[in-house]
């Protein structure tokens, strides 16, 4: 499954690369996340519950993070464990891009899934990791501008 997007966010190009990097914004920005732990620069730990069509499961799961040209590009892999519905993984390349005093962010996203979760169907499974990816954006974006803000 590939996912792509653009979205504007009204704030310097510097924050937003940070913001990316802050394990708390990352928290409150990811869906279902109930922890978010930074190991090193490069090392997360995550655990979000989501519930996709009829099934729960609680991730956990590592994220890499490979600051290829900051702060204009990085990439990010990662892979989780959901018990008994299955396993996610994949990764992203995120393209920052200066425009209109603001940031255009653009991703590229590819994922894998198996167990239960890949028996829910390609359409359920597509249109849920949409609606989680602008989710998280919109929730991003709103955290950026109360940062803007205060």
């Amino acid at each position: 499954m590939e996912l792509s997007d653009e979205i504007f966010i009204n704030a310097p190009r510097d924050e937003v690369y940070a913001a990316l990097n802050d394990p708390e914004v990352l928290q409150k920005a990811i869906p279902g996340c109930e922890e978010l732990i930074k190991h090193s620069d490069t090392e997360l730990e995550a655990k979000v519950v989501l519930k996709i069509g009829p099934v729960k499961a609680k991730f956990s799961g590592q994220v890499t993070l490979s600051p290829d040209v900051p702060p204009e590009r990085f990439s990010l892999t990662g892979q989780g464990n959901g018990g008994a519905a299955g396993f996610a993984k994949g990764g992203a390349e995120v393209v920052l891009t200066e425009q209109d005093g603001g940031t255009l962010l653009t991703y590229t996203a590819k994922a894998d899934i198996g167990g239960k979760l890949a028996q829910l169907g390609s359409r359920l499974i597509q249109s849920t990791a949409k609606k989680l990816a602008a989710k998280f954006f919109k929730s991003f974006s709103e955290e950026m501008e109360k940062a803007e803000a205060a």
